[in-house]
């Protein structure tokens, strides 16, 4: 049986550019998925590449992509005038996916990256047919009412929100409620256990991760 594959990935005729690796599943005309890292990561992280690897092993193309704010420095988190910029950042590479795949291209990211995939489908719904938000950041660490869901009330897009029962970012229910805001259908898969980062969870979370989206994606159409 065919395996999947990696490679590295880049496309230079894109603003910004696209740089990551593609993982390609046994199937040449699969769907697949833009990932994109939280704000202290890359795209070489331990969790985007569990993820990947159980979505590739499941049919489904992953790029896990490097930001814009991580292409222009290796460390350190983005400051708040790169928003812009890496969102536009996402949008190419989805464009730059539709290129080399025949199938649908979805979009997600785990913490920052889920939030401007988030922000940037509210603001363009077409960009991708469903988002995975990997424990989407809904306030500051110990700031519940800083709440990060303005533009919640303009997501058209349906949305799998995996988030740990021990995530400072935003509890279960605290998700449960900010939830209700989206008018497109949503769904929350907590994964027991784990924190903001998921790293004391990873094949529980790929796993999960992978096949509930993928129920998710065939009960849309």
């Amino acid at each position: 049986m065919p395996q999947a594959r990696i490679e590295a990935f880049r496309d230079d005729t894109l603003d910004p550019p696209v740089r990551g690796f593609l993982h390609h599943p046994a199937s040449p005309d699969a769907d697949a998925l833009v990932l994109g890292h939280s704000a202290g990561g890359n795209c070489q992280s331990p969790l985007l590449r569990a993820v990947a690897e159980a979505f590739a092993m499941r049919g489904l193309a992953v790029l896990r992509c490097e930001l814009p704010f991580r292409q222009m420095r290796p460390h350190g988190p983005p400051g708040p005038a790169s928003a812009s910029r890496d969102r536009a950042g996402l949008r190419c590479a989805v464009t730059a996916l539709k290129s080399v795949m025949t199938g649908r291209v979805f979009l997600g990211g785990h913490s920052y990256s889920g939030r401007q995939a988030s922000m940037l489908a509210a603001e363009h719904p077409d960009v991708a047919p469903v988002l995975l938000l990997l424990s989407y950041p809904l306030h500051p660490p110990r700031r519940p009412t800083q709440l990060r869901t303005a533009h919640f009330s303009n997501l058209a897009v349906p949305s799998l929100f995996v988030s740990g029962t021990r995530d400072e970012f935003g509890s279960v229910d605290e998700l449960t409620s900010a939830l209700k805001l989206i008018p497109a259908r949503t769904q929350l898969l907590a994964i027991e256990g784990a924190g903001h980062s998921l790293g004391n969870k990873l094949p529980v979370v790929a796993q999960r991760a992978s096949s509930t989206f993928l129920e998710f994606i065939a009960s849309a159409w």
